[in-house]
């Protein structure tokens, strides 16, 4: 499978742990939820390296870079836009956090001399503004659902979309150059994840307000944390650290801030509303793009 399709089935899982995550990210809190998600996920990952031998890969002077990977994309920018999901709702916070894709593609550039062909450029283009215009439009003469309350200061659920999106991409552009190496995608993930959950623990137990769970957990939030961790991050973070392994971090990050579009269908089914005009040939453009990028 070529590195297009690893990132594109990211984005689907991604789009998937999206909508899970809205009930346990409200009942826990963005830190407590993180904290549960990221532990549940370090402990899947860990095992299936060890299981696989994929440890033995791991040599000691790539270990600081993949933590530090784990601490910015993960600890940071995974609470972040959690805390986005909280304020903004799926959509919303889909759409700021798609902007990833732009910053990772111009670090790509002035960092490793990524480029594009002319046929890449286009098909980037198309795939980018069909995303942008599925979500920015995608509510327009439609009444809000749940989903769709924008909580709070909206300029504060911005700057933590922003957030989110260029700790992503910085984690990304960390990782690029340690995926080139012999290391197990698996056990490179588990390093990362172990990272952002040590941070987490250590934050929680500075006492901070933020940091402490807003409702007890209870076996059905932690069954759905579990498995959102599992396929969000255990497979998701996992497959993108392997279409790093081929793919330049721009052409990556592009394919997998898909997401809004692949939310689209599962939202009409979730919330029984069909997105609109606007939102379908957002899809559309974007669809035509990823075709192009993928053929």
């Amino acid at each position: 499978m070529g590195f297009e399709w690893l990132a594109l089935a990211a984005a689907f899982l991604w789009a998937i742990a999206s909508l899970m995550s809205v009930k346990p990210a409200q009942h826990l809190g963005s830190f407590a939820y993180s904290r549960w998600r990221m532990g549940c996920t370090a402990v899947i990952l860990s095992s299936m390296a060890w299981f696989t031998g994929g440890w033995a890969s791991v040599e000691a002077d790539l270990v600081t870079p993949m933590m530090l990977s784990g601490l910015i994309g993960i600890f940071i920018g995974d609470t972040a836009l959690f805390a986005c999901l909280n304020r903004m709702g799926p959509r919303q916070a889909g759409l700021l956090f798609s902007c990833h894709a732009v910053f990772s593609a111009i670090l790509g550039y002035f960092l490793f001399s990524e480029s594009m062909t002319s046929m890449e450029l286009i098909g980037s283009a198309l795939v980018f503004s069909g995303v942008l215009t599925a979500i920015f439009f995608g509510r327009r003469g439609q009444s809000q659902n749940q989903l769709e309350t924008i909580k709070g200061t909206v300029w504060v659920g911005v700057a933590l979309g922003i957030t989110a999106a260029i700790c992503q991409a910085l984690g990304g552009i960390i990782a690029k150059p340690i995926m080139q190496t012999e290391i197990d995608p698996v056990a490179a993930s588990a390093i990362r994840m172990s990272t952002a959950f040590i941070a987490h623990s250590l934050f929680r137990l500075t006492g901070a307000k933020h940091s402490r769970a807003l409702n007890p957990m209870n076996g059905q939030i932690f069954a759905i944390t579990a498995v959102n961790g599992f396929l969000a991050m255990a497979l998701g973070m996992t497959l993108i650290l392997y279409a790093l392994q081929e793919g330049n971090v721009g052409m990556v990050a592009l394919l997998s801030s898909t997401t809004p579009i692949m939310l689209l269908p599962i939202l009409w089914l979730y919330s029984k509303r069909r997105p609109n005009a606007y939102a379908w040939i957002g899809a559309i453009v974007a669809v035509l793009g990823t075709g192009i990028l993928v053929s």
